[in-house]
């Protein structure tokens, strides 16, 4: 198995941040520091990172989380806010968050350690629905406005592609995208005219949020895993 994906099957991050790290020489193995993340491995090559060794492929779990607003989807955080992963009991796992919501917004986010699958999951060739619910401010929300978030926006980073949006009601509206760039339905909104003031993610893929309660969270089954697997 390649090393970078062997690292992700132990759980220690997702393989694009795997090879990160072997790219940065943080990763041994036989006691020589490698840099080539396509070096295969296999239990028995005693790889380290950072000097631990790595103990070899975890038990797999993906779990749904409804994230609040003031807590960071990140693995850590220097300012001492509160984290996604301070909402699972990890169990001595090392789950790490699949894509990102900012501190203001809430809504579904997915943690795991399953580093093949949040590749899958975030890689933009793979094009995953992500589905939101957007209050806006600015006045009423037109017709011509929503068309043209349909029809995809100009913003500094390029062109987005064609996005689904409909009114919910009010200035409440419903949209979803396959892009995954920074503050993207922010930016998109801000553009035509109607920044955001409340923001949650209802659906990630097939998956939606359902019930959950802001804070709670529920380890997915092997059905929701493959049909994940299958996008």
């Amino acid at each position: 198995m390649r090393l970078a994906k062997y690292l992700a099957h132990a759980g220690i991050a997702s393989r694009r941040s795997a090879e990160a790290m072997v790219a940065g020489g943080r990763v041994t193995v036989g006691g020589q520091t490698v840099t080539d993340p396509a070096r295969d491995v296999d239990e028995d090559s005693n790889v380290e990172v950072d000097g631990r060794p790595v103990a070899g492929p975890e038990p797999r779990v993906l779990y749904a989380v409804n994230k609040p607003v003031g807590v960071v989807s990140t693995a850590r955080d220097t300012h001492g806010r509160p984290t996604v992963l301070e909402l699972v009991p990890a169990a001595g796992l090392r789950l790490y968050p699949v894509g990102r919501l900012d501190a203001d917004s809430s809504g579904l986010i997915l943690l795991t350690n399953d580093g093949e699958l949040a590749n899958r999951l975030t890689h933009p060739s793979f094009q995953v629905a992500k589905t939101y619910r957007a209050k806006l401010g600015g006045g009423t929300v037109q017709a011509s406005a929503l068309a043209a978030l349909r029809g995809g926006i100009e913003l500094d980073d390029g062109v987005t592609a064609p996005a689904r949006v409909r009114r919910l009601k009010g200035n409440l509206i419903e949209l979803t995208i396959r892009e995954g760039r920074n503050h993207q339905v922010r930016r998109m909104c801000a553009a035509v005219g109607h920044p955001v003031l409340e923001l949650s993610r209802v659906a990630f893929g097939p998956l939606r949020l359902d019930g959950l309660e802001p804070g709670a969270h529920r380890r997915l089954g092997a059905g929701e895993v493959e049909r994940l697997r299958a996008l």
